[in-house]
């Protein structure tokens, strides 16, 4: 997949590959997005000013797989443009559903004939495509869906995903790489999601979208309780379905004939929310973040408040300001409404400038420590034991050349460049184009300098 821009363009599209390659439009962009750029980055500024937060990343996603329940066209708005996006549009498009986009709206009409296979190069590249499985089964009773790629953030078991679209019935084999799924006939049940490392957000969202359309009634007990999980139930509901009580422990889906078209408009990013937020505290700045939801992030926005900056809600607003050198502050990951691991690494950046020592501690994906090698680059004084990570606050980073492993390790080490001393090159940022939607254009306009260098 290749993204152009032309200076003179005020519209850029991805070109999707398919049989007959055509133009997708993906809105209004002003970057240019291709895999080998790099940002340099010039510390030293103190952000300023407002910026509006996107739609949620991990809830758009499993909604646009949702439209694969109905051969209704559904319309999904405020869709941000990300690589992620793109991917999971062109896995719809590989299974012959037809997309248009336009700005930020979205069309999908899945039509009577689709494809059941999700394949390989495809899913690869995102481990959220495996979304599709619980939708194909629910609607036309099989699916064949790679085993899921992604960030390398430590391994990532499907298995209670399994043990969820199998108590509905359906039978599974696992061959070459493949999930291959049979259910002629889903049936309600009950079924326990919470794991070892406690519920699944994709367990959870994949099952309750096939039992939406199996007979009686089904029970998910443990089920994840994150936003993005209650969203897309609400765009389920939208469509005709019945789910009681999701984003909570238990949800109860009574499952319908056929599901309709629908209209819906995706929560605001708790992730993109808390990255700027703490873009805001560890650059000493002052910014008002518009369109978020700060009841989505009590557990992360109490340890920000103990590291010394100030914070203030509306229902849709956070303000987020600090004026001194951070304290230091002690987090440990947990499923919602918990410390989040998606906002982990940027959180260490913040520490890593603090005054004395803090514990990082990963209960949720223990390897996900890779980006403390490379803020170590930079002069962090990072240790890690397991799934502990020990940081001793440095009176000061340095710019250096880093390399992004994943998502959200990219975002924290544009977080620690916007502190360092000089520049900063991080290299690798497609990780950070897939789930940011013009991140640094959105810190430019708050003071930062950062420059989107093409390879």
């Amino acid at each position: 997949m290749l993204l152009l821009l032309r200076k003179d363009y005020r519209t850029a599209r991805f070109l999707v590959k398919q049989s007959e390659a055509r133009w997708l439009d993906l809105g209004h962009c002003g970057q240019r997005i291709v895999a080998m750029d790099r940002f340099v980055v010039s510390g030293g500024t103190r952000l300023q000013g407002d910026v509006a937060v996107a739609s949620s990343k991990n809830a758009v996603l499993p909604i646009l797989a949702a439209c694969l329940l109905t051969d209704q066209e559904c319309v999904v708005s405020g869709v941000p443009l990300l690589e992620d996006v793109a991917t999971m549009l062109r896995l719809l498009e590989s299974m012959g559903v037809e997309v248009t986009r336009r700005g930020g709206t979205v069309r999908v009409r899945a039509s009577a004939r689709l494809e059941t296979e999700a394949p390989y190069d495809i899913v690869r590249k995102m481990r959220a495509s495996y979304y599709v499985l619980g939708p194909l089964l629910g609607r036309m009773g099989a699916a064949r869906v790679s085993l899921p790629g992604g960030c390398a953030i430590g391994t990532r078991p499907v298995d209670l995903t399994l043990r969820g679209i199998e108590a509905l019935g359906t039978r599974v084999r696992l061959e070459h790489g493949y999930v291959d799924a049979a259910a002629p006939s889903l049936r309600g049940a009950r079924v326990l999601l919470e794991g070892a490392r406690g519920p699944s957000v994709g367990a959870t969202i994949n099952t309750m979208m096939a039992a939406a359309l199996a007979q009686g009634e089904t029970v998910i007990a443990g089920a994840a309780c994150e936003p993005e999980v209650a969203d897309v139930a609400g765009f389920l509901n939208r469509m005709g379905a019945t789910v009681d009580g999701a984003g909570t422990a238990e949800v109860l889906i009574k499952g319908v004939g056929r599901l309709g078209g629908a209209e819906y408009h995706p929560i605001p990013d708790r992730i993109e929310t808390g990255t700027l937020a703490v873009a805001a505290a560890i650059t000493k700045g002052r910014v008002r973040l518009t369109n978020c939801r700060p009841d989505h992030l009590e557990g992360f926005v109490d340890r920000l408040r103990e590291t010394g900056a100030e914070v203030e809600t509306t229902r849709t607003t956070m303000t987020v300001s600090a004026k001194s050198r951070a304290r230091p502050a002690d987090i440990s990951t947990a499923p919602y409404p918990g410390f989040p691991t998606d906002l982990q690494a940027q959180f260490m950046a913040l520490v890593c400038t603090a005054e004395g020592a803090s514990t990082v501690t990963e209960n949720i994906f223990p390897s996900r420590f890779m980006h403390a090698m490379e803020l170590d680059r930079m002069g962090a004084k990072v240790e890690v034991n397991g799934n502990v990570a020990v940081v001793r606050g440095v009176d000061r980073l340095s710019g250096a050349q880093v390399m992004a492993s994943d998502l959200r390790a990219s975002a924290a080490l544009v977080l620690a460049a916007l502190v360092a001393e000089g520049k900063t090159e991080i290299l690798r940022i497609y990780h950070l184009d897939r789930g940011y939607e013009r991140l640094e254009q959105k810190l430019n306009a708050l003071g930062a300098k950062i420059e989107r260098v093409p390879h």
